[in-house]
């Protein structure tokens, strides 16, 4: 018998009896912009690029991204979302491009900066739209330092701001001395 079959029996009698162990996953969702169209790589096969967007809206930088095989981006039911499923043990390389230097002629040379995170905290990070607050846009990610409020939480008190400035900035006008009536 070829070598692969008695390796493929071998893992079904483990199944069968139980001992093999289970394996955990992270289900991370995400939205559809985030994907990439899947390209091939140089050795074959296809991938996808996702994107991970800045969770701060004052960060300016480019988005970082990782690559999966294309297998394992799934569309959710409604076709809107979505999803992969990762080791809960592994490990995903994210890149962020960015501008080294300039050559001669004046054009960008860019590189990358590359990190190592565990897929855990790849979660978190793709998943960080999560936690904003639904019914102000407030983010808050759990320190204290790091609460930020939304314009539409602050919106009240902007108006009576913008209410204050308009009454400072008007100048009481004697009605006679107008040129029209």
């Amino acid at each position: 018998m070829p070598e692969i079959g008695r390796k493929g029996e071998a893992m079904a009698e483990e199944r069968a009896s139980g001992a093999m162990e289970e394996r955990r996953e992270v289900a991370i969702k995400f939205g559809r912009g985030l994907a990439g169209e899947p390209f091939t790589s140089k050795a074959g096969k296809q991938l996808v690029e996702i994107k991970i967007p800045n969770p701060d809206p004052n960060d300016t930088r480019s988005w970082e991204t990782f690559v999966v095989p294309a297998g394992f981006v799934h569309e959710n039911q409604y076709g809107k979302g979505l999803w992969i499923k990762l080791p809960e043990d592994g490990y995903t390389k994210l890149s962020r491009p960015k501008v080294i230097g300039q050559d001669e002629t004046g054009k960008n040379i860019w590189g990358s900066d590359t990190r190592i995170v565990t897929n855990a905290e790849l979660k978190s990070l793709v998943e960080a739209y999560k936690t904003r607050d639904r019914e102000t846009g407030d983010r808050y990610s759990g320190a204290e330092d790091d609460y930020r409020p939304s314009g539409l939480s602050r919106l009240a008190e902007k108006k009576a701001e913008a209410a204050s400035r308009a009454d400072a900035d008007l100048v009481p006008v004697n009605e006679e001395e107008l040129p029209f009536r």
